[in-house]
């Protein structure tokens, strides 16, 4: 039954991670979007944190995404004058997005989601070779 937990705490995470990845996917495909017209904001940095929940049928905590924020961090300035978007000195708002940032926390979390499937390879091994035993 232990096994079984393990499973569902490890396939939680890989959601959990999947949504994460989704979400810094997105980050970085607007990394470029800045706004249309002078004093519009740019897109804006979203972040996702997690939470414990208890899963009440089998007993388990597991993870489960909170929520999806923006990150409120000040917006880069780029001078362009002849850019729609640009205030009266020139300067256009651009994201607050880093790409190496995004890149990192890609790498992170697909470090997770792989560590969560090597862990639920590991407890299907364990159920196999139980029920070989048992045969």
């Amino acid at each position: 039954m232990d096994l079984i937990k393990s499973m569902l705490i490890s396939s939680s995470g890989m959601k959990s991670q999947g949504e994460r990845m989704r979400v810094i996917s997105e980050n970085l495909a607007n990394k470029d979007s800045v706004g249309r017209t002078p004093g519009e904001d740019p897109y804006r940095r979203k972040v996702v944190s997690f939470k414990n929940v208890l899963d009440k049928e089998s007993n388990t905590r597991l993870v489960e995404v909170d929520r999806v924020r923006k990150d409120m961090s000040d917006f880069g300035m780029k001078f362009d004058p002849n850019h729609p978007a640009a205030n009266a000195e020139g300067y256009v708002k651009t994201p607050n997005v880093n790409s190496l940032i995004e890149v990192m926390d890609m790498k992170e979390t697909q470090r997770s989601y792989q560590a969560n499937l090597g862990a639920i390879d590991a407890s299907k091994k364990m159920i196999m070779q139980t029920l070989d035993i048992l045969r």
